[in-house]
């Protein structure tokens, strides 16, 4: 393992923090060029910032040329400090600012599909009330995939997320919300839409093409799977509704989610008593996060209009 040693470096001002930025800038863009638009400066002073960085640390980062942008060994060591080194100045800045009687900062808010329109979470109300408590406070909200929020949360990328309660995992929260269920639907062009006899339903869904998450999920999920053929995979609602909705699958939506398709006669719930589970709605939170206060005030807002 190479040692690198940052003895000859001496003091770390503004100058060489900023040389730090545009070097983490290009290693994350995987190169100069793409590394001008997010910059906003030349390749040419890109290129000049770089060599006066490596002349500073005296090591060689990067190799550039026809083969294309590529770390060093010392490079890649230097790269992951950095990270770490601006990941514990937003710590600081993020400390600072919650200590101030003023909300201000940021608030990173993430949610699995379909949770954010979901009346129950009420999030128009609490966003609405949130804004006008804290109006410095700048706002992110974003969608992902269950794993991705779990990780986002750990890694402090987000600070709420909004899941399918479906398993604990070390260092995260778990603050309920609300419940779902989730039943096996099929369209109005599939051949089970209009049978009337359970029996039949049961034989037919033996052969039916199903559209699933593809996901590992909680064992009542599991369960719920056993006997369906998997014939497709869907993540979000959105896609495995459409699929659902072509009459060449069946598949499981939140009955919230489906009721606008039930109303129109375009959907239709399958052995409703046999064939359905439960999600626990629950919004996560790191275990051990440093002081939020935008995060811990949004929390209270939103457990105090959650409709359970």
């Amino acid at each position: 393992m190479v040692q690198v040693s940052l003895i000859e470096l001496g003091q770390v001002g503004d100058y060489e923090i900023r040389l730090l930025k545009v070097f983490k800038t290009v290693v994350e863009c995987g190169g100069f060029s793409a590394a001008e638009t997010v910059l906003n400066i030349s390749r040419s002073t890109i290129s000049v910032h770089m060599a006066n960085l490596e002349h500073r640390l005296k090591l060689k980062l990067c190799s550039r040329g026809r083969s294309g942008f590529a770390l060093t060994e010392e490079g890649a060591i230097i790269y992951e400090s950095v990270r770490r080194l601006f990941s514990q100045l937003e710590d600081f800045r993020s400390t600072v600012n919650a200590l101030h009687v003023q909300l201000s900062g940021e608030l990173k808010l993430v949610a699995s599909d379909t949770i954010s329109l979901d009346e129950r979470c009420q999030f128009p109300l609490v966003l609405s009330e949130f804004c006008r408590q804290a109006p410095d406070v700048f706002l992110q909200f974003e969608t992902a995939p269950m794993s991705d929020i779990e990780r986002m949360i750990l890694n402090g990328e987000a600070d709420v997320g909004f899941i399918p309660y479906h398993r604990q995992l070390d260092g995260l929260i778990y603050h309920s919300l609300y419940e779902e269920t989730c039943y096996l639907y099929c369209s109005d062009r599939h051949p089970l839409f209009a049978e009337t006899e359970d029996e039949i339903i049961r034989q037919g869904l033996v052969n039916a093409r199903s559209v699933q998450a593809g996901i590992q999920s909680n064992p009542e999920v599991a369960i719920q799977m056993v006997g369906l053929q998997k014939a497709a995979t869907a993540y979000y609602y959105e896609t495995r509704a459409t699929m659902i909705l072509s009459g060449a699958y069946v598949g499981f939506l939140p009955e919230h989610y489906a009721a606008r398709g039930v109303d129109e006669g375009k959907l239709r719930k399958l052995l409703p008593h046999e064939r359905c589970y439960k999600l626990g709605i629950a919004a996560i939170t790191h275990q051990f996060g440093r002081l939020n206060k935008p995060r811990d005030f949004f929390m209270r807002l939103l457990q105090s209009k959650v409709t359970r």
